[in-house]
This record gives C-alpha cells, sequence and structure tokens, in this order.
C-alpha cells in the first residue's frame, strides 16, 4: 500500500466511520482521521485494514461543501486524485480534488460496495436473497393478515375477518351471540386493513369497563400497540405545545382506544378527535348508543357524526334485533344512511325477509317447499329461472342430486339478502364445537361471623340510601364486608377456602381456575393455600402489571413445575384463554348474567375437549343463595349459554337488588321472582329462536368456505420455510438461541449483535415459538407467523439497510480453469404507490437474478442459486481485497451488462402484473355490479373504487423501475 497525506480510504471493518483521510505517514505506521465521527486511527502500513477509495467516469460524487460531481475524467499526482467533471446544480465543468470529497460519505450501492473491498459473509448474502424472496411471496399472498393473530383457527372467525377485511373501507356490524368471538373477529380484521394498508390510522371506542380488555387483547393477540386518550394524556399533549401552537393530541398516535363517556364528556376533545383523518372506526356495545325516531342520545349522535367522515367502520353488539327492533335499525343507519334512511321502510322490508327466511329454513331443513314458499322464491330470483329446479327439491329422487339444487338456490339466495352483506350474527346453534357443562353445587351453611355483619350493614339504612352505598356490592361477597373491620382473617373460618382446599386435592394436579369478584379476595386466598396446605397458586388480578399477569398466566399454564389453580378478579373473566382447563371454581356471583357468562367463556370455547366442570359453593339463606337460584331455576344459566341474561336483568334488576339487600327476604317473593323471571326467558327465547334467521347465518358462517381457509392456514403454519429464515436471521445478527420446552426458544441479545434494535427483542430477552397451540397456552410467547412485527421488521431491517448487498465467494469446480469468474446480480423491480392501492397483489418487488460471466453472456437459466450457493465457500478479508484489486477494471462494465440482462425482463414480469390486476379487479367489479342490481346492501362506492384502483394502479405499473439490490463475485479456486 502506498501511502500519501490528503488521500481518502475507508475503513474496511468500520465502514460507518465514514470517509477517512490521510493525515500522516511516519516510518511503518498511518495515521487516518475520520472527520464524521472526530475519531483518528493509527495503522501499520503494511497491513492496514483499508481500502482506498476511487471513483470512476459516470460517478457522481458529493462534495463537503454539498454540491455533486458528475466525472468525466480521473487525474492523478504526487499520490493524490484530481477528479474532472461537470457539477449537477450550475451545469458548470469544474474539477474537486479528492480530499475535498464529503466526509460523510457512504457506500450503499453493491456495486460500489464490492469495489471498494466493503464486502460480506456469504451467510449475509443469501440473507438478503432470502428475505427479498419471502418477500415476494407473502406480498401476493391471500392470507396476509389473517395468519399473524395469537387466535384458534376457528373458521367462522377467520372467514368474517377475510370477508370483510379484504374490502375497501368496510362498514359492517359484527352481532355474533356472546362467546363466539366478536373482539377476535374486529382484531383480526384491524390487523389485516393495517398489514395489507388498506388502513394507517384506527380509532376504537368502547365503554370504559372494556378499556383494559381492548388494549390487552389487541397488543397480546395482534402485536397492534394501542394508546388510550383520556383526559389526563390530551392535556397533557396540549400543554407540551408551545405558545400560540394549536396542537391536535391525537394527530400522535396512529392506533387510539378512547372510552364512549370520554368522547361524550368533553365536547373541547371531540372536536379534535373528529378533525383528524381515521381510516377505520371500531365501537363495542352498540347497543349503548340508545336511538328512537324522534330522540338520539348524546353518545349515539357523536358516534353518528364520526361515522359520517370515517370511511370504514364496525359495529359490535351481542343484541339481536328481536330485542330491539328501532336500535337495530338505528345501528344499520350509522353504516350506511342512504340505505336505511326511513324505519317504516325498514320494518316493511324486514316482513318480507320473514317470508326469506321461511323458505330458507325450508331449504336449510330439507323439507318439501309449500306453495307460499315456491312463490316467494320465484319472486326473488325472477331474473333466473328456477322453475325446474325447485320442481326437482320436491319431487327428486337422487338426495344427492336434491341436496345439490338445494345449495344452488341457497347460494342465489344469499347474494340477494338484505342485510347478509353489513351484518353478520353467528349463534350456538350454527356454530359447533363447544363442550357441555356440568354444574356441581355446594350449598354451604352462612358463617356466624358473616351473619353478624351482613345483619348490622343492612339494618343499618333503608333500601334506598343501600341501594348508593358503595359497600352494597360486598353483599354478595361478604369476606369484603367482613375484611373492613379488619378482624381475624376471614379464611380461617369461612367454609368456602375447605371446600377449595379439598377439591384441589379431590382433582390430582388437574388445571383449576377460581374467579372472584375482588383482587384482595384472590389474593388472600392464595395466602390461604399457602399457609393451610402448601398448595402453590398463581394470582391474577388489575393491581398487576401486564407483564405480571402474563407471568401468572404463564406459571398456570405451563405442565411442570406450576400452579394447580389460578385465582382471578374479575378481570380475569375479560379476554383470557384458559381453554387447557376444565375446572372452574365461581368463589361468588355477579348479580349480571353478563358477567357470569364472561367467567364461564373463559373454558367454554370452541376446542375445548372436555365437560366443562363449575364448581359453585354458595351461602345459603344470603344474597348468593338468590343469585345462585336465579341463575339456575330462572335463566338456566350455569349448563347453558343464556342468550336473553342480558334483557331479563334489565326487566328484573330492581327486583333482584331489592331482594338481595333485604334483611329478611320472604322465600314466596324469591319463588315468584324467580317463576316470572323464567317465563320472561322463556318468552324471549322463543321470540328469538322463531326470529332466527337462518340464512343470515349461513352467511355469516361462511358455508364451507371457512373451513378450507383453516386449511390453508393450517397448512401454511406446519411448512418449514419460516422457522428456516428467522433462525437464518437470528444467526447473521448475533442473537442467541436456547430450546426450551414446549417448541418455544429463548431470544438473548448478545455483545456481538449486528444491531443494537433488533424488532421486538427487549434487553432482557424474549421467548418465540412457531407453533400455535404453544402460544395460546403461554401469552408471553411471541407466535411467529408472515405477520409478525419481528420478522416483517427483521426483513426491513435488512433490506433498507446494505447488508449483504456485496459478497465475494470461492468456486471449486474441476471443470472450470482456476482464476475463471462470474457476478451474480439481484435485482427487483418495483413500484411506490398508495398502500390501499394494493399494488404488491399484484406487483410485488420481484427479484430478478442474473449471472454473467467474463463476457457478458446471462447464465442464470443454466446454474441455479441452490446449486450455486452449496458449492461456494468463504472468502478470508485479505484474499477478497486482492480479488477485487486485481478484478476490478473488469467487473465494472461488467455491472451495466447485468443490468441490461434485468431490463430486458422488466416488460414482461409489467405486462404480467398489468393482466393480472385487470383481470382481478374487473371480476370484483363485475360481481359487485351484478350484486348491487338485486342487493341494495353493496355500496357505490365500493364499486367506483374499482375502477380508480384500475387506473392509477395501470399508471404505477407502468412507472416500475429496476434497483440494484445485491452483487456477488464468484471465482473459481483450485
Amino acid at each position: 500500500m502506498s501511502f500519501h497525506p490528503g488521500q481518502r480510504w475507508i475503513s474496511d471493518g468500520e465502514s460507518d466511520q465514514g470517509l477517512g483521510t490521510v493525515t500522516s505517514v511516519e516510518n511503518r505506521f498511518v495515521t487516518v482521521m475520520f472527520t464524521a465521527t472526530g475519531d483518528i486511527r493509527k495503522y501499520a502500513s503494511d497491513n492496514a485494514p483499508l481500502t482506498r477509495v476511487i471513483f470512476n467516469q459516470g460517478d457522481i460524487i458529493p462534495s463537503h461543501e454539498g454540491w455533486q460531481l458528475e466525472v468525466s475524467a480521473v487525474t492523478e499526482k504526487s499520490g493524490l486524485i484530481t477528479y474532472l467533471g461537470t457539477r449537477k446544480d450550475t451545469g458548470e465543468e469544474t474539477e474537486l480534488k479528492e480530499v475535498m470529497i464529503d466526509h460523510f460519505i457512504k457506500f450503499n450501492k453493491p456495486h460500489d460496495r464490492l469495489l471498494n473491498g466493503q464486502v460480506d459473509r456469504l451467510d449475509w448474502f443469501r440473507l438478503r436473497k432470502d428475505c427479498l424472496h419471502h418477500q415476494c411471496t407473502q406480498q401476493q399472498s391471500t392470507l396476509t393478515g389473517l395468519t399473524g393473530g395469537r387466535v384458534s383457527l376457528i373458521p367462522h372467525q377467520l372467514y368474517i375477518a377475510e370477508e370483510v377485511g379484504s374490502r375497501f373501507a368496510p362498514r359492517v356490524l359484527l352481532a355474533d351471540e356472546v362467546g363466539l368471538g366478536k373482539t377476535i373477529e374486529a382484531g383480526l380484521i384491524i390487523h389485516q386493513q393495517l398489514v395489507t394498508g388498506r388502513a394507517q390510522r384506527i380509532l376504537i371506542i368502547v365503554p370504559e369497563s372494556l378499556m383494559h380488555q381492548w388494549l390487552v387483547e389487541m397488543l397480546r393477540r395482534f402485536n397492534l400497540r394501542f394508546s388510550i386518550f383520556d383526559e389526563s394524556r390530551c392535556q397533557e399533549i396540549a400543554n407540551s405545545a408551545d405558545e400560540g401552537e394549536e396542537v391536535n393530541p391525537f394527530s400522535s398516535e396512529q392506533l387510539v382506544l378512547v372510552n364512549l363517556s370520554f368522547i361524550t364528556d368533553n365536547p373541547q376533545w371531540y372536536e379534535s378527535l373528529i378533525a383528524e383523518d381515521w381510516d377505520l372506526m371500531v365501537v363495542d356495545e352498540a347497543h349503548h348508543l340508545n336511538w328512537q325516531v324522534d330522540n338520539a342520545s348524546t353518545e349515539y349522535l357523536c358516534v353518528e357524526q364520526l361515522a359520517q367522515t370515517i370511511p370504514g367502520v364496525l359495529l359490535l353488539t351481542a343484541t339481536p334485533d328481536q330485542l330491539g327492533h328501532e336500535s337495530h335499525f338505528a345501528r344499520l343507519r350509522l353504516l350506511d344512511p342512504d340505505r336505511f334512511f326511513d324505519y317504516d321502510t325498514f320494518i316493511e322490508e324486514e316482513q318480507h325477509y320473514t317470508e326469506v327466511a321461511d323458505a330458507a329454513n325450508a331449504l336449510v331443513a330439507k323439507e318439501a317447499l309449500t306453495q307460499p314458499q315456491i312463490e316467494t322464491l320465484q319472486h326473488l330470483l325472477k331474473e333466473s329461472d328456477i322453475s325446474e329446479q325447485l320442481t326437482q327439491i320436491n319431487q327428486a329422487h337422487n338426495e344427492v342430486a336434491q341436496d345439490t339444487v338445494r345449495q344452488s338456490v341457497l347460494n342465489q339466495l344469499l347474494d340477494r339478502h338484505g342485510t347478509g352483506r353489513i351484518l353478520f350474527r353467528n349463534s350456538r346453534n350454527t356454530i359447533k364445537g363447544f363442550p357441555e357443562r356440568k354444574l356441581n353445587a355446594a350449598p354451604l351453611a352462612l358463617p356466624e361471623q358473616y351473619q353478624d355483619k351482613i345483619e348490622d350493614f343492612l339494618l343499618s339504612d333503608n333500601i334506598e340510601q343501600l341501594k348508593s352505598n358503595k359497600q352494597t356490592k360486598y353483599i354478595a361477597t361478604p369476606e369484603m364486608l367482613y375484611g373492613l373491620d379488619g378482624l381475624e382473617n376471614w379464611y380461617d373460618f369461612d367454609p368456602r377456602v375447605d371446600f377449595l382446599i379439598e377439591l384441589l386435592n379431590t382433582l390430582n394436579k388437574e388445571k383449576v381456575l377460581v374467579i372472584c369478584a375482588h383482587a384482595q379476595t384472590a389474593i388472600e386466598l392464595e395466602t390461604a393455600l399457602r399457609v393451610k396446605e402448601g398448595i402453590r397458586a398463581a394470582v391474577f388480578h388489575e393491581g398487576l402489571s401486564i407483564f405480571e399477569r402474563d407471568r401468572a398466566a404463564a406459571y398456570f399454564a405451563q405442565d411442570e413445575d406450576s400452579a394447580q389453580v389460578l385465582l382471578c378478579s374479575e378481570i380475569g373473566s375479560e379476554g383470557r384463554n384458559f381453554q387447557f382447563a376444565h375446572h372452574l371454581v365461581l368463589f361468588d356471583l355477579p348479580s349480571n348474567p353478563d358477567l357470569l357468562e364472561q367467567r364461564i367463556g373463559r373454558l367454554d370455547r370452541i376446542g375445548q375437549t372436555q365437560t366443562i366442570q363449575l364448581h359453585v359453593p354458595y351461602f345459603e339463606h344470603s344474597a348468593q343463595s338468590i343469585l345462585f337460584q336465579w341463575y339456575q331455576h330462572g335463566l338456566n344459566a350455569f349448563e347453558h349459554t343464556c342468550i336473553t341474561g342480558r334483557a331479563v336483568y334489565e326487566s328484573f334488576s330492581e327486583q333482584l337488588t331489592q331482594l338481595t339487600l333485604s334483611a329478611s327476604a320472604d322465600e314466596k317473593d324469591i319463588a315468584s321472582f324467580i317463576t316470572l323471571s323464567h317465563e320472561k326467558h322463556l318468552s324471549l327465547k322463543a321470540d328469538l329462536e322463531s326470529g332466527r334467521d337462518k340464512l343470515l347465518e349461513l352467511n355469516s358462517s361462511g358455508q364451507g368456505k371457512a373451513e378450507q381457509l383453516v386449511e390453508r392456514i393450517i397448512k401454511q403454519d406446519s411448512q418449514i420455510h419460516l422457522p428456516q429464515f428467522m433462525f437464518q436471521v437470528l444467526d447473521v445478527f448475533g442473537i442467541a438461541q436456547d430450546d426450551k420446552s414446549d417448541n418455544a426458544i429463548a431470544l438473548q441479545p448478545t455483545e456481538h449483535m449486528l444491531t443494537g434494535n433488533f424488532p421486538c427483542l427487549p434487553d432482557d430477552g424474549t421467548t418465540i415459538t412457531f407453533h400455535r397451540d404453544t402460544a395460546l397456552a403461554c401469552e408471553d410467547y411471541h407466535l411467529l407467523t408472515w405477520d409478525h412485527p419481528m420478522v416483517t421488521g427483521a426483513m426491513d431491517l435488512v433490506l433498507s439497510d446494505e447488508i449483504g448487498n456485496a459478497s465475494i465467494g470461492l468456486l471449486k469446480n474441476p471443470a472450470l480453469p482456476a482464476g475463471t469468474f462470474f457476478l451474480e446480480c439481484i435485482f427487483t423491480i418495483e413500484a411506490i404507490a398508495p398502500s390501499e392501492l394494493q399494488l404488491n397483489r399484484y406487483l410485488p418487488v420481484t427479484p430478478i437474478r442474473v449471472l454473467v460471466d467474463k463476457n457478458g453472456n446471462d447464465l442464470a437459466d443454466k446454474v441455479s442459486e441452490a446449486i450455486l450457493d452449496q458449492q461456494l465457500s468463504p472468502v478470508k478479508k485479505q484474499v477478497s481485497l486482492q480479488l477485487v484489486k486485481a478484478l476490478k477494471d473488469q467487473v465494472a462494465p461488467l455491472v451495466a451488462k447485468a443490468e441490461k440482462h434485468a431490463e430486458q425482463q422488466v416488460a414482461a414480469i409489467q405486462a404480467r402484473a398489468q393482466i393480472s390486476m385487470q383481470d382481478k379487479l374487473e371480476q370484483e367489479y363485475s360481481r359487485l355490479t351484478a350484486l348491487k342490481a338485486i342487493n341494495p346492501s353493496v355500496r357505490q362506492e365500493e364499486i367506483d373504487f374499482i375502477k380508480v384502483q384500475q387506473s392509477e394502479l395501470t399508471n404505477y405499473i407502468h412507472k416500475a423501475q429496476l434497483k440494484f439490490e445485491a452483487i456477488r463475485l464468484v471465482v473459481v479456486s483450485n
């Protein structure tokens, strides 16, 4: 190496130092200053890890003054180079001495890095190449956005998610029965809209009691970090603004979660909220939005105004229309005010739907069609003559042929059904796979200590004053009432504790979930089990952080060295999945049937393999006894899902409160109350069953498409491509991996990591799994799928940086003379377009591989990349620098020839993308246009958007450009 002061060199091992300048050459040492970082390095002259930076004709060089020179000639004098050329900003001819080159220059282009000796390891090059291939595959996948959730593969949920999530600005009502997973459906839709780029900004509005559940569900199930906005946060952001500056607090986040009362009680923040641009709004518990023809609540009006400005709207409610027809119309009116503009017209249409449902029910039940049903079907399907099909249904002797005809008529009906496109409702009647429930009641004597405390409390005031007393809620949980005085520990005399200990011992390590109303009860119960019997228990309550809750749930879930019992406060009934257990102890009973169903719903889930054993210890002759009798004999709520619970509760909550707060409730009054509740329950249940829209339920459950979707996801989950790729990523980035039991791998950062900010890897490490069931059982594990931010983030990390874009490999092949070399170049064709246009579905970032010999011939078709990868061996740094120096003059012109070979493939790729786009969108346009002619629920803006999409995508596909992604010099050795 020949060094002279003023020369520019780059460090082979510290390329991020920028361009260095030789400041002195003394004896056997050279000193280089890296101005960009201020560092000074001293090297031995004969083996300095430096590469001389020399630009060639046609290169563009930045000067340290900010202007750029396009090189036309290169001269050298006294070891220093001067570049002659044209300034890019003024066009004048000028010169640029190498000492004046920008210090912050960094070589990112593959061929620049190669020619300057900045080469990466072979495995880095392979990682970059694999990233490009996987990215291309996933951008075209129809499963993108559907596989990433930590959810069981339940067909009807996935069907709804795919059907709704793939739409432009979806506006739908999710009205599945309690326990069928509306929150998961909404999460899947949100996730798919975000992952596919159809939406960027999401607003979720929920009742205050559900804020935490939604926050945790979105984070733990879908890796979506929503931000809660309340008065204090909005005020804090507003106060941090500079004086005179107007700041909208909601501009600071993309994913926002607010409670309904916050926006109705704070006009100032509501105005800020509505001033923002949102892509999708989700409203949970939408039945709380009260509306009548001549009167609408503040909550309804606020959501209505938002729905008029936000393109996509999801409304969630478990309340069916039969329990409030006016409210049902109001919810549909929020989604499509043009379609549902008048209540009387809606009622008239609904009466017509009853005839449709009657005919559909006969088809589903495989019954002979009556004449009125035949006439209804002929009228509905008048544009296609179905007379012959209807005759076959009633007369065909071939059962298989008859079923085929029935299905054909049903499919036509589904397309034409009134609200089937904007309303999805599944019930347990149509969704199978739920377990049985068995009640194990345990009536216990009420301890004198509780008896005395309750009587003193109830006799202390009148009923109306008691209702407003915060301690009233402790009547059904007397341990809380007793604990107010700080006397002896309640668990020393409470028979429910002994009941629980005996049950746990009897079950012999079987997992048991215990839910009680209060966190304090759960905490003290853990003490009782540990002190009295040495039983290990995990505790789960609202006072714990999300991390602590995950740890408690994991301690309960794991097989070895784990807790037999999980003691939960009421929050344990929100959102978590404990279906690996099948014993549930209701340590007390809630007064609201919805809460009871939520508690049982932690175990009563699709996929539960065993009968759920409900253990209910309760105190006789107490408020608990009244609640037990009401649930068991009034609502049959323990062993069956109580779909009438909310309506019955709203009718009888006043009487229920009166009875539970009565110091001496009369048995006859209790019996009468239970009888009236049961009659109401049966009446509502009959109404619901008779009004069941089986056609709507068939449409909502997916009709076979759902099962096919599940099979496709299972197939993708079982493939080894993702694990192979991620282990490759982790190895390259220097992340430590330790196998754990149950299909999991513990990841830990190391001192030798390629980057300090690897996605989703905290400083204390994390655990990953590729196994869905393992992730469902252990919620502190990351379920890695192609949609997971660790996977997508790792790809972005590789492809947005220079990692692996220049490499050298040695090829040992006796058939080729030593010294022969090839240049392998990877290009991509890509176009940048607004994400909502979905360009990548038709033109993904497509890799183009070119392998040129010294004459510039493309051999890519003759030598596969897999075979070449297997035959290459790595090159030591010093050898690679020598190879670059020796072949530099030959490599530069070959890069240009490789680019020309790649350019020849661009037109064909663009043409395929254009044809694919036009075909798919034309089919969708034709389908929706035909559907709108017979079903007014299809919105015109959906159809119009397809035409806009076709026009704009044509333009973007035409503008697609070639990008140089990576280069590898392959040299044949002995």
